[in-house]
């Protein structure tokens, strides 16, 4: 055995991380149980959005397979009542009522299409960004926390570290002493939650920027559905 550790050992220093734990203070501790309850936090939200998104996406792979089929809008209105609810069919559904609130009986072939003026046009994809934001917010919901729980757990972490650091100088000024057995155990429970803080984070952030991509690609979709919306619109003579 290397010297170091034989010391540690005859001084009665902790061997292992709980050891460090114990060895840390109160403060110390104090700060691992916020980052416990930070890490259970984190882990639930990833877990909630990671469903989320898996169910968004192959609501939308099936909602979109379902209007390529499609020849025209009537045939798309009666195959979105047999899919299930999502952001596709909520910003479909959307267009198509307030299209149909503005020319009434035209997808119904009950009257010849008139067309929209500019400002109804307009209208119509106001109405449309409208609710691809509101989809936008649901889908988001969430994810704040993933960031913040990334920037604050190594911030509490340090916190930890500069608190134990500081303890142990003030034993080591109290007890006189300042060899390797009487700064090392200080030392290293001040560590621990450094070490803590990015076991936290780390997750936190990589899931953050992994849904906040999804979620931009997602709304990418939607933007491009809303137009190709319109311009099935235009192309069937109803605008």
């Amino acid at each position: 055995m290397s010297p170091l550790p034989l010391l540690l050992l005859q001084a009665g220093a902790p061997t292992n991380a709980w050891g460090m734990v114990r060895s840390g203070g109160i403060l110390n501790q104090i700060v691992l149980v916020v980052l416990a309850v930070l890490s259970v936090i984190s882990w639930i939200m990833i877990l909630w959005k990671a469903r989320q998104f898996g169910a968004v996406q192959r609501q939308g792979s099936r909602f979109i397979d379902e209007m390529e089929r499609a020849k025209r809008i009537e045939e798309a209105m009666r195959a979105l009542m047999a899919l299930p609810d999502s952001p596709y069919g909520r910003v479909f559904r959307r267009g198509i009522n307030f299209f149909s609130d503005l020319r009434p009986g035209v997808l119904q072939g009950q009257r010849s299409g008139e067309g929209l003026s500019l400002t109804q046009l307009e209208a119509l994809r106001l109405v449309m960004e409208k609710e691809e934001a509101e989809e936008r917010d649901d889908l988001s919901r969430g994810l704040p926390w993933l960031a913040i729980i990334g920037s604050i757990a190594p911030l509490l972490g340090l916190m930890g570290t500069v608190i134990g650091v500081m303890n142990t100088f003030f034993g080591i000024a109290a007890a006189g002493s300042a060899n390797i057995a009487a700064v090392a155990p200080g030392v290293g429970g001040a560590l621990t939650t450094t070490v803590a803080g990015l076991f936290v984070a780390i997750p936190a952030v990589v899931a953050y920027n992994h849904f906040a991509a999804k979620l931009d690609f997602f709304m990418s979709e939607l933007e491009g559905f809303s137009s190709e919306f319109i311009g099935a619109l235009a192309r069937e003579g109803r605008l």
